[in-house]
């Protein structure tokens, strides 16, 4: 988070939060929103596809409270973006992972979409922290379509432009969390493009 003077803490324009599976990213990033805005905008991009899908989304919900307005956005992600983000209010988009899957169900051409989501950020007059899983360090998918998305999240040129609009990145971990920033994203660009090389 960035201060001005001895004013109250704010967000970077475009902050990443990068993490595993279950490593408390999503709870971080609403925390870094909770601690410097009244309220906040909740991009949800999960849809309940399946019981356990549908349990996780329920808990998310009870979690966090009348602070957040969700708005569910499955494939529009660019266009919510541009319509809610606000220097007061800031979206926190949860996740880029599912996103993109989702974009690859509908038929998507991913690339395209994260063009888009660039375009977006990057107009953006408030705040936005994306959540993203960090693909490529965990176990390698069983299906077509998980493998699929695991390598256009990894592989694509796209997605390390994506970082490229990001002004910091984060990796919550187990013992430790922190939040590095530099101008235009140096940072962020530097997590993703170590998996974009390979």
């Amino acid at each position: 988070m960035q201060s001005l003077g001895a004013g109250p803490p704010r967000l970077p324009p475009v902050t990443l939060i990068l993490g595993g599976a279950r490593s408390g990213k999503s709870r971080y990033a609403e925390r870094l929103v909770e601690g410097v805005a009244l309220s906040g905008i909740y991009c949800a991009t999960a849809e309940a596809r399946d019981a356990e899908m549908a349990e996780r989304i329920a808990a998310h919900r009870a979690r966090r409270g009348a602070f957040w307005r969700t708005i569910e956005t499955p494939l529009a992600l660019p266009c919510a973006i541009a319509a809610e983000a606000a220097p007061a209010r800031p979206v926190l988009v949860d996740c880029l992972t599912l996103w993109l899957s989702n974009l690859l169900l509908a038929g998507h051409q991913p690339d395209e979409g994260a063009s888009a989501l660039c375009g977006a950020l990057r107009a953006a007059p408030g705040p936005v922290v994306l959540v993203s899983n960090e693909v490529g360090m965990g176990l390698v998918p069983e299906t077509p379509l998980d493998d699929g998305s695991r390598s256009l999240s990894t592989n694509s040129a796209n997605w390390a432009s994506t970082a490229s609009c990001c002004s910091a990145a984060a990796r919550p971990l187990a013992t430790q969390k922190t939040l590095s920033s530099s101008p235009m994203a140096a940072c962020a660009a530097r997590l993703l493009r170590i998996f974009c090389r390979h």
